[in-house]
């Protein structure tokens, strides 16, 4: 089904007490599907937001040792409160987070020293989340994107392999990364392989279809960021017909869409800062993980 566009109405059909909400550990037990909350561009307003998304019963948590888009140390904070307030256990809890290059921070924020190796670098970006996060342990390291070579990748990645292999990291992935060929040497060349791709959703890259392809094919998870924001799926998720089969089905059309993703499959991350979408984001996610279809095979495939 091809979908796109925001509702400001959001049904809560099927929503359960948090108390209910499954922990982060059974749910990747028991192979269900889920939505990750992403922490981007939440600034001073992260711990808040964090926290809130707990208590709206998210329990995977994205975000990056990248102070130039995320406030890591803000997720930390909103972590440790919701735990505190909610009586979680660490276990409960999914956190993903993200070693940038270079490249890809502000050179006037850095989270670690511009003139050291490659790979110190990246063992000062991984201490500096343990610290931010208040965590002994790191679910997912994700690979903020490729390097300007593989054989720069392959240096970062072999240090992150290091890093799971110390116990310090659960598993490892790459994000930004749109080139098949590419992936697929990360793929071949790495002795832990990538248990994720987490890539922006949008025609510009003709929505993955070869990536997602390849990813099913070798058990890997293909998450998508700014779901809801490709101009296509905005336009889809407008139209007539998209609207009336949301509202069938107790949806809004944003809801509808990360059904869609995840009947496909696959994991979408929300960013809303809105209470109301974080408990609607929930409850579609809880209506799947209860055995819930919301979209047929024939709806798939429109």
């Amino acid at each position: 089904m091809k979908l796109g566009g925001i509702s400001n109405h959001y049904s809560l059909m099927g929503l359960l007490p948090v108390a209910d909400a499954m922990s982060a550990s059974k749910i990747l037990e028991s192979g269900k599907p889920y939505i990750i909350y992403g922490t981007a561009w939440k600034k001073d307003q992260t711990a808040r937001l964090v926290q809130e998304a707990i208590r709206s019963g998210f329990r995977f948590i994205d975000t990056a040792c990248q102070p130039k888009h995320y406030n890591e140390d803000g997720v930390g904070q909103g972590i440790v409160e919701a735990i505190k307030e909610l009586n979680l256990s660490r276990s409960d809890l999914f956190l993903q987070t993200k070693f940038t290059p270079i490249d890809g921070q502000d050179p006037e924020r850095l989270p670690y020293d511009r003139d050291a190796s490659l790979e110190d670098q990246v063992l000062e970006s991984i201490n500096t989340s343990l610290r931010n996060l208040r965590t002994t342990y790191i679910d997912s390291l994700v690979l903020h994107s490729p390097l300007r070579s593989h054989d720069l990748t392959m240096r970062v990645w072999r240090v992150l392999e290091q890093k799971v292999e110390d116990g310090v990291i659960r598993q490892l992935g790459i994000s930004n990364c749109y080139n098949l060929h590419h992936f697929q040497m990360l793929n071949d060349d790495a002795r832990i392989k990538p248990a994720v791709l987490q890539n922006r959703f949008y025609s510009d890259s003709g929505f993955d279809v070869e990536l997602r392809a390849f990813c099913a094919d070798h058990g890997i998870r293909y998450q998508s960021f700014w779901t809801l924001t490709s101009r296509t799926t905005r336009h889809n998720l407008q139209r007539p017909e998209v609207q009336s089969m949301a509202h069938e089905k107790g949806l809004s059309p944003a809801t509808l869409m990360y059904a869609y993703m995840m009947e496909l499959g696959h994991t979408p991350l929300s960013g809303t800062t809105n209470k109301e979408h974080m408990l609607a984001d929930v409850a579609v996610m809880e209506r799947i993980q209860g055995g819930e279809k919301l979209l047929n095979q024939q709806e798939l495939d429109l």
